[in-house]
């Protein structure tokens, strides 16, 4: 069955983001913030805990440095500063994942950072430099500079739908700085066409070519729980046809 990932482990100190503990059992993998756009020591090793109890493979999810943005807005920094940047957060939730015993299970740029290496190459190698210390899979999209060079680069690339966003008639992502909520039961009619037909529908009715062998939901989308208990439930109704 197509997998159900969840960017989560957003919160920061005392300020709060997203159910994690009711997201949790529906999806398959976490894609866990490292620090830069959201999260801290205290809330990466309580995701990974909380993960690992749900048998949900755990994925990090570096950003840009900029937590007052959420990581949604773009900088300019040279390949080798972006590279260390991403080694600095993987690293660091590598050690709440040694220290749970849990494997990671790949690596995923957030926001700007992942629609910035979709079209840029320098961006796109740089991830691919800090990826090549980990030896992880990269979470992309096709059509995009994520299925050329990711694997050139000889690293897999797990091809991603996104269930709660919206694709331009490029097939590019729409990234706003705060998602709104979305209808759960056309969320998840547009999973099954992705998975069935390679095709989802962009803002302005054209079709556009996507894949996915996993599919992502956002815990700050308002009505996230709701949209991935309508995703899960689709993908077994197709598992069990």
């Amino acid at each position: 069955m197509t997998a159900i990932n969840c960017d989560m482990g957003e919160a920061f100190g005392l300020y709060r983001m997203g159910d994690d503990e009711a997201l949790m059992p529906l999806i398959s993998v976490a894609n866990v913030a490292c620090g830069f756009h959201a999260s801290d020591f205290n809330h990466m090793r309580k995701t990974v805990q909380l993960a690992k109890q749900h048998k949900v493979g755990v994925g990090a999810h570096p950003s840009l440095p900029d937590l007052q943005g959420f990581g949604r807005r773009d900088m300019k920094m040279s390949r080798d500063e972006l590279a260390n940047c991403i080694i600095y957060q993987v690293g660091a939730l590598k050690g709440f994942l040694e220290a749970e015993d849990v494997p990671l299970n790949h690596i995923k740029p957030h926001g700007s950072l992942y629609n910035m290496a979709a079209r840029m190459e320098d961006v796109a190698h740089a991830i691919c430099d800090a990826v090549d210390v980990f030896k992880a899979p990269l979470m992309g999209m096709i059509g995009t500079l994520h299925e050329t060079i990711y694997p050139a680069r000889g690293h897999t690339l797990i091809a991603e739908y996104y269930a709660d966003l919206e694709y331009n008639d490029d097939g590019a992502l729409i990234v706003t700085r705060e998602h709104i909520a979305v209808d759960p039961a056309r969320a998840a009619a547009r999973c099954l066409r992705a998975i069935r037909e390679g095709k989802a529908e962009s803002v302005n009715g054209r079709d556009v070519a996507v894949r996915a062998d996993s599919i992502c939901v956002h815990s700050d989308t308002p009505n996230a729980v709701e949209v991935a208990r309508a995703v899960r439930d689709a993908l077994m109704s197709l598992r069990n046809h």
